[in-house]
């Protein structure tokens, strides 16, 4: 039985990160569809606490993966 070629650490991050994103975007995609007045009611401070959420997940998620590269409050 051959073995398979050992996915290097990049291959498997693109392979996985690729797959990831597109989930995410897709699901960002599916929460548009409750932005249709006719089969839905909301107000913008519900609009507002929904995007404040993801924007709050994004910055958190990319200060990650920037690692130490964030500069440090200093007085």
């Amino acid at each position: 039985m051959e073995q398979e070629k050992q996915e290097s650490r990049h291959e498997r991050f693109k392979r996985l990160a690729s797959k990831r994103t597109n989930e995410i975007l897709e699901k960002i995609r599916i929460l548009g569809n409750c932005s249709n007045k006719s089969s839905y009611e909301y107000t913008e401070g519900e609009v507002n606490k929904i995007f404040f959420e993801i924007d709050k997940q994004l910055k958190l998620i990319k200060a990650k993966f920037l690692g130490g590269k964030r500069e440090r409050f200093k007085l």
